[in-house]
């Protein structure tokens, strides 16, 4: 007969709960499955929508032009990750965090829905689609994390190991979506594409109600803790119709927009947008620098955040460029045949994810291994690292751009953007996650979250960048190409190496800090 704990759950089901999932919590893997189809469903439509935009309207897209497709990505692929800001504070403050994923889940859902449906019902309804993705991404995209964190108690050294799982799912979901859509969008059927990643969301969807919930609950009470992502938080009663308010204005605006009584200017709003992040990041900071309860060492690792997040801001206006100038030039001037087989031009945004999955846990072991030895690099040197080797991934294209203006030059070979990409991934994977780890780290005690919101401002200011560069990949621009291609190398190499001098400096000056403010306690 087996033991019970005080929760009523057999010492085995308690075992099974616990490492249930490769060693990890067995919620574990409906979250995984939950991310999975939810990633897919929106790494079907990102390397569709340019190029559906920008095809003519007899081959069932809009007919815009290069920079207005771009422009429209942009401001899409930024207003996500914007929208995880007050869509975290939402979770945190009003909903809770089921509630939050799940309506999050039903209105991304709703948004696959409207563009899937945009072929029969027009343009208004795919850019209501857009819209409820951005939206839903915002209570969704925190949400999912957090549950995952909540799996692990504090201290529990299979964190780092979980996160790394969830990560994993995420590029397999990226993965086969540019596989699947690719196929779709060479046979001209652009909705069919839209439609599967709305199938992959549902799937999402039901996962998450069905499954995910379930276990989540059934965890918490065998576990005997509670269970913090049900809570919801009444403290503020005028939420709901703040949202509301804003969901009415929204609407009025799309009206408006459709209807023709006001004009809309995508070029224009994409470079206001990121003026305006940009205005509120440094302010935001200036308020930060200026208040009283910061002392000597929590203002320089302000400052060391600030100079971090210029970076970021830099490194995803170059790494996102997949999606638009990249996936134009595979689109458009590159030689799709490959051993006598045309492939897809879209399965080229499948190679990020790919080289993801295999090199990720290769270079998590470079760096154990390294760390091991006292030479593992600093964040900052690790930011640096990652700045140089996109660097390196635009030095190649500027390459791929110049063979196809060459005189009597034909089509640029796949092995440039496949080099490109590889270079560019090993250079998010030694960015990213610094990125996150020394936004908590650095960040003064009580300004962790709003640190993550800056730094997720950071890679929406590199998207709407990004989508500059996409409008340059087209006929009558080509010949800009590798000058443009020139610029952002330069731009990347400077930056690394203005961090990597002030690394040194900035880490001593750190370490001093650390040390005064250590035995002033004392």
């Amino acid at each position: 007969m087996g033991t019970e704990t005080k929760s009523g759950a057999s010492a085995a089901e308690l075992e099974a709960l616990d490492n249930g999932f490769m060693g990890h919590p067995a919620p574990l893997r409906s979250l995984f499955f939950t991310e999975m189809w939810e990633r897919f469903s929106y790494y079907s439509i990102r390397p569709l929508l340019v190029l559906f935009m920008v095809a003519t309207v007899s081959s069932g897209g809009f007919g815009f032009d290069e920079v207005t497709a771009s422009a429209i990505y942009g401001i899409f692929a930024g207003s996500l990750y914007l929208a995880a800001v007050p869509g975290g504070w939402l979770a945190d403050n009003w909903l809770g965090q089921e509630r939050a994923l799940w309506w999050g889940s039903i209105i991304i859902a709703l948004g696959h829905l409207c563009i899937a449906l945009s072929a029969m019902f027009g343009m208004t309804l795919f850019f209501v689609g857009l819209i409820c993705i951005v939206l839903g991404s915002g209570l969704f995209k925190t949400c999912i994390s957090v549950m995952v964190g909540a799996l692990y108690p504090k201290g529990d050294s299979r964190r780092d190991g979980g996160f790394t799982l969830f990560y994993m799912g995420i590029n397999i979901g990226a993965l086969l979506a540019a596989l699947i859509v690719g196929v779709f969008k060479e046979k001209g059927m652009w909705h069919v594409g839209f439609g599967v990643g709305g199938l992959g969301m549902l799937v999402s969807l039901l996962i998450y109600r069905f499954v995910a919930q379930k276990n989540l609950t059934r965890y918490a009470r065998a576990k005997g803790i509670s269970a913090e992502w049900e809570k919801s938080n009444d403290h503020y009663k005028n939420i709901g119709r703040w949202v509301g308010g804003f969901v009415a204005l929204l609407v009025a605006a799309v009206l408006l927009v459709s209807t023709g009584m006001i004009s809309f200017n995508p070029e224009m709003v994409a470079e206001y947008m990121t003026y305006i992040i940009a205005a509120v990041v440094i302010l935001y900071f200036a308020i930060m620098f200026i208040s009283p309860r910061l002392d000597k060492t929590d203002k320089l690792r302000l400052l060391i955040c600030f100079v971090l997040i210029i970076g970021s801001t830099l490194f995803w206006s170059s790494f996102e460029q997949q999606p638009t100038s990249f996936n134009l030039f595979a689109d458009r001037y590159t030689d799709l045949n490959v051993l006598g087989f045309e492939i897809p031009s879209i399965w080229f945004q499948s190679l990020n994810p790919l080289f993801i999955l295999i090199l990720a846990p290769i270079i998590s072991i470079i760096w154990v291994k390294l760390g091991n030895r006292g030479l593992e690099p600093s964040s900052m040197a690790k930011f640096a690292l990652g700045m140089l080797l996109a660097a390196a991934g635009f030095a190649l294209m500027i390459f791929a751009s110049k063979s196809i203006l060459a005189p009597g030059a034909g089509l640029a070979s796949p092995l440039w953007l496949v080099g490109s990409l590889l270079l560019l991934t090993l250079g998010e994977l030694a960015l990213s996650p610094v990125g996150l780890s020394a936004m908590t780290k650095l960040a003064p005690e009580g300004m962790q979250g709003q640190m993550m919101g800056l730094f997720f401002a950071s890679i929406a200011m590199g998207n709407l960048v990004a989508a500059f560069f996409g409008g340059h990949v087209s006929a009558d621009k080509i010949e800009g190409l590798p000058g443009l291609f020139t610029t952002m190398t330069i731009f990347l190499v400077v930056t690394a190496v203005l961090l990597l001098i002030l690394a040194k400096p900035i880490n001593k000056m750190l370490k001093e800090s650390e040390r005064e403010k250590q035995l002033a306690k004392q």
